[in-house]
Order: C-alpha cells, then structure tokens, then sequence
C-alpha cells in the first residue's frame, strides 16, 4: 500500500475516534442533567458551548492532519464513530455512571447526617434556651424601658417645677 493511502485510512481512523470522544464527553453532559436538573435554557446554553468547542476541535484534526482542508470522508468517519459508540455502549454507560454517582451521593449524604446528629441535637438545645432566655430578656427589657420612661417623666415634671 502505498504512503498516501495510509496516511488516509489513519486520518478516517482519528475522524472516527474523534466522533467516539465528541459523544463520550456529551454523555457526561447527558449524565450530569440526570443528576441536577437543568432548564431548557441552561441545556441550550450548554449544547451550544459544547457544539463551538466540538467544532474547534474538528477544525484542529483537520488542521493538523489534513492542512485544514475539509475532506468528507472524514465528516463520515465521525458520523460512524459516533453513530457506533451512541448505539453500543453510551446507554449502558450512562444509566451505570448516574446510577452509581446518585448512590454514592447518597451514601455520603446519609453519612454526613450521621455525623451531625449530635451537632443538629445541641443546636435544637441550644435554640431552646436562646428562646426562652429571649422570652425574659424582652419582659426584662420592657420593665427596664417602663421604668427609665417613668424616671424621665418624673425628671421633666421636677425640672419644669424649678
């Protein structure tokens, strides 16, 4: 075979894994929305940045292997790949990332709230007290504003008599 000819079916080889990584990244954007859940909006926003990148990094394969010259095969090559990677093992690989991440998630959660229990008991003490030290704080406070107001009354009443 000749140099030229290889040096062509190794350019539809790169097209076609990069087909395979450009729908293996999108797959982690497609795991993330089953684990937060994304407005229409910010999922536009999203495949439209995931788009501009993806195309950039098409126009540098192609600018490295090929001088920029756009050759269809290689549109094809990564039209395959990722054809080949969303019907074969994209499904399972999403429905097992999300599942185990929400699982971890989780278990880490439920540890977390174990942890503090002890801390939620002392605050919910602790707010007790805060509440009923308030309670007489206030009854202190308006005996003490009653009685400093009858004390300036009698200060005015004795001042004007003089």
């Amino acid at each position: 075979m000749s140099q030229n000819i290889i040096n062509e079916v190794v350019f539809l080889l790169h097209s076609f894994l990069l087909g395979i990584a450009i729908t293996f990244v999108y797959d982690g954007f497609l795991i993330l929305r089953r684990l937060i859940r994304h407005s229409l909006f910010l999922i536009s926003v999203e495949d439209m940045i995931f788009w501009i990148a993806c195309a950039i990094g098409v126009f540098y394969m192609l600018y490295e292997e090929n001088n920029g010259i756009l050759r269809w095969f290689a549109v094809f090559g990564a039209t395959l790949g990722m054809i080949a990677y969303k019907k074969s093992i994209s499904p399972l690989i999403v429905n097992i990332l999300s599942a185990v991440i929400k699982r971890v998630f989780h278990v880490l959660f439920c540890l977390i709230r174990f942890i503090l229990k002890p801390v939620r008991f002392l605050g919910r003490k602790l707010g007790i007290v805060f509440k009923i030290s308030s309670k007489k704080g206030r009854k202190v406070g308006k005996s003490m504003k009653n009685k400093l107001t009858g004390r300036m009354k009698l200060l005015k009443m004795t001042l004007c008599k003089h």
